[in-house]
């Protein structure tokens, strides 16, 4: 998740502070399974002590028509197997061969893989154009607007960040997908797109770049994904595409009070 210093706000400020602008709470750079923990513990934490000053923390990905979204930003790199180094770094400071296949697979998979960065039904709430959320699988360089935005810079902060998950994905989940399909890319040599320069939500992009809309239908391209059946098994695929098709027929049962405040009086 995303990483920088902690902000120095007192939490009876805090109110005014998110009226004013973003804020970033920032987890410090380590190997994907204690990164994941961190996030977690995080989460958690910060629950503890919104609560011991009155306060609720919540990781919603969309809590308010007014805000925008909370995201969960990944940010990855690979290092060589014998230590030391950046694989994603060639000898000029530009994107490696590797970073390249990296990026193609998950552009591939991001699709498929959507249901791992956005498991809920609120989650899709904030992947609208506008809101510093992707809408389709796509890279660019230093490009927010982008799902994958390159960063090039020096041996040690040269990554991608993946822009696709929000503050409610589970970080064990949305860490594995992004490494799972980056992976995958590197294994088929999979080169991708053409980098996006300026604001993707305009770009012409073919239906296969499209993710999903809503959650029963990222349930069911998780569910019928063999590179997820390859990667995550078919035990687990079965499970979550099934548990996430739950929460969204659930969701349907469900009579909000936007539905109300629009049909009550009106039909």
């Amino acid at each position: 998740f995303d990483v920088c210093e902690a902000m120095d706000i007192p939490l009876e400020g805090i109110h005014e502070e998110m009226g004013a602008g973003v804020i970033e709470a920032a987890i410090a750079v380590t190997d994907g399974l204690a990164a994941a923990d961190r996030a977690a513990l995080f989460k958690t934490q910060a629950k503890a002590v919104a609560m011991r000053n009155g306060l609720m923390a919540t990781f919603m990905a969309k809590w308010s028509e007014r805000e925008a979204g909370q995201s969960g930003h990944i940010h990855l790199s690979l290092a060589p197997a014998d230590g030391g180094g950046n694989a994603f770094r060639d000898r000029d400071g530009g994107l490696s061969e590797t970073m390249r296949h990296f990026i193609g697979g998950q552009l591939a998979l991001m699709p498929d893989f959507c249901a791992l960065f956005a498991p809920t039904v609120n989650s899709y709430r904030r992947l609208v154009p506008g809101l510093w959320a992707p809408t389709a699988a796509t890279w660019g360089n230093d490009n927010r607007t982008c799902a994958l935005r390159a960063i090039p810079g020096s041996e040690k902060s040269h990554r991608i960040e993946h822009r696709l998950p929000g503050a409610d994905a589970n970080p064990y989940l949305a860490i594995a997908g992004a490494l799972a399909a980056g992976l995958h890319g590197i294994a088929e040599r999979i080169e991708p797109d053409d980098a996006i320069t300026g604001n993707a939500y305009d770009a012409d992009l073919p239906d296969a770049r499209q993710l999903p809309r809503v959650l029963e239908d990222a349930a069911a391209r998780f569910g019928a994904s063999d590179a997820a059946r390859d990667w995550f098994g078919d035990a687990f695929v079965d499970h979550f595409a099934a548990s996430r098709d739950w929460e969204a027929r659930e969701a349907r049962r469900h009579v909000s009070d936007w539905d109300l405040a629009r049909y009550f009086e009106l039909i």
